[in-house]
C-alpha cells in the first residue's frame, strides 16, 4: 500500500473551556451538552470554540445557551465547592463525585512528581459567587515531563429550556423557564519530554439537572462519562497491551461487554475527519451513561479514574530514558499537532504509528 500522508494541525494547550455545549462532537446523532474541566482556570463569560486536533471540532451552540458565573481567585483551596444547599459531604453522589475527582487529582500529581524527579505542580484554586470552583495543577519543565495538567472543576449553572432538550432528547412540553444543572469532573493532559513516551489523555464527569422552577416534577436528569486513551508518537505493542489490558480489568470488574463496546466508542469517538485518522492508539470512551444503578456507575468511573496510575506510569517509567534524536523529536512534536503535510516511508516506524491510528487495532 502507498505512505500514508499526515495532515497535522496546530495544538494550543491553552485553547480551553470549563463548559462545552456542542453538537457533532460524539456518535450521537442529538446535540450533546457535555461538561469538561479545563486545563487552566478560564475567567471567560463566553464560550470559544475548541480547536485544538486533540478533539473533533463540533459546532458549539449559541455563548447565551448557557449561564455561568465568572470565577474568582482565591489562595488556598477549600474543603468543598459544592454549596451549601448541597451538604458539604453528605453521602450525595454529588458530594461523593467530587471527592473521587479531588482524590485523584492528588494521587495523579503525586505519582508524576515522584517520577519526574524534579518537576513540581504548580497550583491555582478558583471559586464562583454561587457556588461551585476548581483546582488547576500544572507541572512544566519537568526532567520527564515537558507539560502535565491535572484539572477539577465543579460547576452550577442554569441553561434554557432548548438547550435541556437538545442536551437530553427531554420532553418537549417543559414549560418556558431556565434549567438549573450542576457538573464536576477531572481532566487531564500529559506530555512527557521524550518522543517515545507517550502522551495520555484522561477526564471523567457528573453531570446532573434540577427540575426547572417553572415545570414542577420534571424529572432530574443525570448521566456520567469520561474515559483514558493513549496517544503514543511511536508504538512499542508491549505498552500498548498494558495499557489496554489495564482498561480492560478495570471495565471487566463491572460489565464484561464494556471494554469492547467503550473501546470502540473511543475509536469512533476520537476519528479526526479532516486526518482521516484516530488521535491515537485508543483507550475507553463513553458518554451519557445513565441506563445503570447510579451508584454502580459512580464505583465504575471511580475505577476508571484509579486506574489511569498503573495503566499509564510503568510505561513512562520504561520509556524516558530511551536514546533519542533531533528527528524523533520532530515526528513528536509534528504529531502533537503542527500543520505540515508529508510521506513517510512505509514500514518506518512513523509510519506503523500513523497506520495504526487510520486502521484501529485490537491490542488485546
Amino acid at each position: 500500500m502507498p505512505p500514508p500522508t499526515a495532515t497535522l494541525s496546530v495544538a494550543s494547550s491553552s485553547s480551553s473551556l470549563s463548559l462545552f455545549p456542542f453538537s457533532s462532537y460524539s456518535c450521537s446523532k442529538q446535540p450533546q451538552l457535555r461538561f469538561c474541566p479545563s486545563p487552566t482556570p478560564t475567567r471567560l463569560t463566553h464560550f470559544t470554540p475548541l480547536t485544538t486536533p486533540n478533539y473533533p471540532i463540533g459546532k458549539l451552540m449559541t455563548p447565551s445557551a448557557v449561564s455561568i458565573e465568572k470565577e474568582t481567585m482565591i489562595s488556598e483551596r477549600p474543603h468543598t465547592f459544592l454549596r451549601e444547599t448541597d451538604g458539604k459531604d453528605d453521602g450525595s453522589i454529588r458530594a461523593r463525585f467530587q471527592r473521587m475527582i479531588m482524590e485523584v487529582q492528588d494521587s495523579v500529581c503525586g505519582a508524576l512528581e515522584a517520577l519526574d524527579g524534579t518537576g513540581k505542580f504548580k497550583e491555582d484554586s478558583w471559586t464562583r459567587p454561587g457556588g461551585g470552583g476548581g483546582i488547576s495543577r500544572v507541572l512544566q519543565d519537568g526532567a520527564v515531563f515537558e507539560k502535565a495538567g491535572v484539572n477539577i472543576s465543579v460547576v452550577y449553572g442554569v441553561m434554557p429550556p432548548e438547550a435541556y432538550r437538545a442536551a437530553k432528547a427531554a420532553a418537549t412540553d417543559l414549560k418556558p423557564g431556565p434549567v438549573p444543572f450542576f457538573a464536576a469532573g477531572i481532566s487531564s493532559v500529559l506530555h512527557p519530554k521524550n518522543p517515545f513516551a507517550p502522551t495520555l489523555h484522561f477526564n471523567y464527569r457528573y453531570f446532573e439537572t434540577d427540575a426547572s422552577k417553572d415545570a414542577p416534577g420534571a424529572p432530574r436528569q443525570w448521566w456520567f462519562g469520561g474515559g483514558t486513551d493513549l496517544t503514543p508518537a511511536y508504538i512499542f505493542e508491549e505498552d500498548v497491551k498494558h495499557f489496554h489490558s489495564i482498561q480492560k480489568r478495570a471495565c471487566d470488574k463491572f460489565d464484561s461487554s464494556f471494554y469492547p463496546r467503550f473501546k470502540k466508542w473511543c475509536d469512533d469517538y476520537f476519528y479526526i475527519k479532516h486526518r482521516g485518522e484516530r488521535r491515537g492508539l485508543g483507550g475507553i470512551f463513553f458518554d451519557d451513561l445513565n441506563d445503570y444503578d447510579q451508584e454502580m456507575l459512580l464505583s465504575f468511573a471511580t475505577e476508571c479514574a484509579n486506574s489511569v496510575i498503573p495503566a499509564y506510569i510503568p510505561i513512562v517509567k520504561k520509556r524516558k530514558d530511551t536514546p533519542f534524536n533531533e528527528s524523533h523529536k520532530a515526528w513528536q512534536q509534528l504529531r502533537r499537532g503542527r500543520y505540515v503535510e508529508f510521506n513517510l516511508e512505509e514500514g518506518s516506524e512513523e509510519w506503523k504509528l500513523l497506520d495504526a491510528c487510520i486502521n484501529p487495532k485490537e491490542w488485546i
